[in-house]
């Protein structure tokens, strides 16, 4: 079920493939840029028509937007324990979201100054997926956020079902993360409206939050004028543990992990060769206990791998050139090997720090970079939802001070016009010449 790599007469760190999707004959970036097209003209009729074709509900204009009524109402029709579950989640993780808040700051440097002011956006999307399941976690994770970073407009589009209902965990992760506004539109069509707004749909300036193919190529389309994460991919986890790891756990986590779906990849790093062996020898009895063991096992034959290396540096340098979305260090000395880890989009330490903990309670954010991204990406956080914007001011002295070395670059660049307007306001160059 899983793939045997042994990587330990190599030099380098071992190359772990990751699953190439296969696509049929049509081109889905065709069709999603006919749906993003289609949206932009037709507005509301045309995601009317779409969430009937894609997802069989009836929808007209007026419901197309979810009442704030019963969003509010959500939060006594779940279960007590569930809500409890999600106020701790929005809790843990607003905690976390407000240390990374970052402050505006003015350097004065005697006759100048300079610095950034910090501005929340004022309007984001949040798409949430639907379909085989509920997503209540996914509202969490991109909402509080932005409601930490001061963005006043917080706005989630997820799919309905056939009788056009919002699963009521989504209502109610809503109620407790500070979303604003709640569409019933999902896929491309949903993307599409949120970029360029509708009669109904207010536009933003930013779409955040995971899809499949065609809700991630929706988004690689409109960002030209809408911006937006980075852009989500398959699951993944790395584990790298020695042989004190409990080979049972470490085959769950990994089953764990495969229930995301396909095309993502699940993999232990070890040194121990019987650990790999009694991983391997696991799998089949624990994915037969799983409620969808098909589904489990195919993902674990396509993406599952256990890698053999030589020692503990040799698999963290697997993993960094691997740079998972999960890395679960389970070894003696995994916190002191944190100072090693450079790729990676959230890592758990420790035989009881397993990535459910993370998907869910941790305080931690799951929407995170896939696909070897994390090798310049971070997961979502406060950073995305505000920006930065520079600020200065200088005194008559400081430019004075300044102008030669201005007027030198812009000699270089054949801009001779940054320099005149310096020097204009030196009064060096006397009155305007045509």
């Amino acid at each position: 079920m899983l793939e045997l790599i042994d990587g330990r007469d190599q030099a380098t760190p071992v190359h772990i493939p990751r699953p190439v999707p296969v696509t049929g004959r049509d081109d889905p970036l065709t069709a999603v840029g006919a749906i993003v097209d289609d949206v932009r003209l037709r507005g509301d009729e045309a995601l009317i028509e779409y969430t009937q074709r894609f997802d069989g509900a009836r929808l007209t204009p007026a419901l197309l937007r979810v009442d704030p009524e019963e969003i509010e109402r959500s939060r006594k029709l779940v279960r007590p324990e569930l809500l409890t579950a999600l106020e701790v989640m929005a809790e843990r993780l607003r905690a976390t979201c407000e240390r990374q808040l970052p402050e505006t700051w003015i350097d004065e440097r005697g006759d100048e100054r300079v610095g950034e002011l910090v501005r929340p956006l004022l309007r984001v999307g949040v798409y949430v997926p639907g379909g085989r399941a509920a997503y209540p976690s996914s509202v969490v994770m991109a909402a509080v956020p932005a409601a930490v970073a001061g963005v006043e407009g917080i706005v989630v589009a997820t799919p309905p079902d056939g009788r056009g209902d919002v699963p009521e965990p989504v209502l109610a992760a809503c109620a407790v993360s500070g979303v604003t506004e709640l569409y019933r539109i999902g896929g491309a069509q949903a993307v599409a409206a949120l970029a360029s707004g509708t009669e109904t749909v207010r536009p933003v300036d930013k779409i955040v939050g995971p899809g499949n193919v065609y809700v991630t190529l929706a988004k690689r389309l409109v960002q030209s004028w809408t911006g937006i994460d980075v852009e989500a991919g398959p699951t993944e986890i790395l584990i790298v543990a020695d042989g004190d790891a409990d080979p049972r756990v470490t085959a769950l986590d990994l089953i764990a992990q495969a229930e995301h779906g396909p095309h993502g990849c699940h993999a232990l790093v070890t040194w121990v060769p019987e650990l790999a062996e009694q991983v391997l020898e696991l799998m089949d009895v624990e994915v037969a206990r799983h409620d969808r063991a098909d589904d489990v096992e195919n993902a674990l034959i396509e993406g599952g791998r256990v890698v053999l290396v030589r020692d503990a540096d040799h698999a963290l340098d697997t993993a960094n050139a691997f740079a998972p979305e999960h890395l679960q260090l389970d070894f003696a000395g995994a916190a002191d090997a944190l100072d090693r880890v450079r790729n990676a989009g959230s890592v758990f330490v420790g035989a009881y720090s397993p990535v459910a903990v993370g998907d869910y309670v941790g305080g931690t954010n799951h929407v995170l970079p896939t696909g070897g991204s994390a090798r310049w990406a971070s997961g979502l956080g406060v950073a995305d939802f505000v920006k930065r914007i520079y600020v200065s001011s200088y005194d008559k002295t400081a430019l004075q001070r300044l102008a030669p070395h201005i007027e030198a670059i812009a000699e270089a660049e054949g801009l001779s016009g940054h320099g005149r307007s310096v020097r204009a306001r030196l009064d060096e160059l006397g009155p305007f010449l045509p």
